[in-house]
């Protein structure tokens, strides 16, 4: 459990103006019968396991964030869900001083913004709902691989600025990330916690390929109530501020 009472108030202000703008988007879609997974699935027809919707991903050229939506088969789903987004960040968006970990296997790519970085996965419901965040192992989206703490330096960095191919999908997962800030935080250093572990307990396996290995960490959400969360500790930070004395003041003889 994400103790938000710990967050300061700029922290605590920001997420809530993220979920004003997650609130607005799933709102004006819902208006129509639409969703944020809808959007991106209009007009390709089937659906098939595996493909990237849009075809080509979405990508912001200005911020250099990228995200696609994809299903698994359905024997390999949790309950419930339909499937997920997966986000990243190029080179080009990132802040300076991002450098790859140096594994063993690391080839630095032709292109060096190709060199991305997975966030983090969001994982719907069939009613087109988010129910759960998680980070995967590096096999899963051919990612190459920082460390968490620089990760966490790349969240801010995600923003998805653009009307294509649709501008509520857009700034809804742009506010996701901000409004589940901190659970991503602490599920990309989970994440790093649990690749060393399995790293120890299985020494004769190269931790980053091992297909027995896929998430790295998850936790279920819920939109409704990390917004009560988030309106319940701005009102204690706001009690806090109102009944703090008056600093003294020190008058010069």
């Amino acid at each position: 459990m994400i103790e938000l009472s710990e967050l300061s108030r700029d922290e605590l202000q920001a997420m809530s103006e993220a979920a004003r703008e997650v609130r607005l988007c799933q709102r004006v879609l819902a208006k129509t019968g639409d969703t944020v997974v809808g959007e991106l699935l209009r007009g390709h027809g089937t659906l098939y396991e595996w493909r990237h919707y849009p075809p080509g991903d979405v990508y912001d050229a200005e911020y250099h964030a990228q995200y696609y939506y994809h299903c698994h088969p359905e024997d390999e789903r949790p309950d419930g869900e339909h499937g997920h987004f997966h986000t990243f960040l190029r080179p080009l968006g990132m802040p300076p001083g991002m450098e790859p970990v140096p594994l063993r296997d690391y080839e630095e790519p032709d292109n060096p913004n190709d060199a991305l970085s997975h966030l983090v996965g969001i994982a719907m419901d069939v009613a087109g709902q988010p129910v759960r965040l998680f980070t995967t192992n590096r096999w899963v989206t051919g990612e190459t691989w920082y460390a968490a703490d620089d990760v966490i330096r790349m969240l801010d960095g995600f923003t998805v600025d653009h009307a294509r191919p649709s501008w509520p999908a857009n700034r809804w997962i742009t506010a996701m990330m901000r409004l589940f800030r901190p659970q991503i935080l602490s599920l990309l250093q989970e994440r790093d916690r649990t690749i060393a572990a399995w790293s120890d307990r299985h020494p004769d396996a190269w931790v980053y390929e091992d297909r027995t290995l896929e998430v790295t960490s998850q936790i279920l959400i819920s939109v409704e109530e990390q917004i009560a969360a988030v309106d319940h500790a701005l009102r204690g930070v706001r009690r806090r501020s109102s009944v703090l004395p008056e600093p003294p003041r020190f008058v010069a003889p």
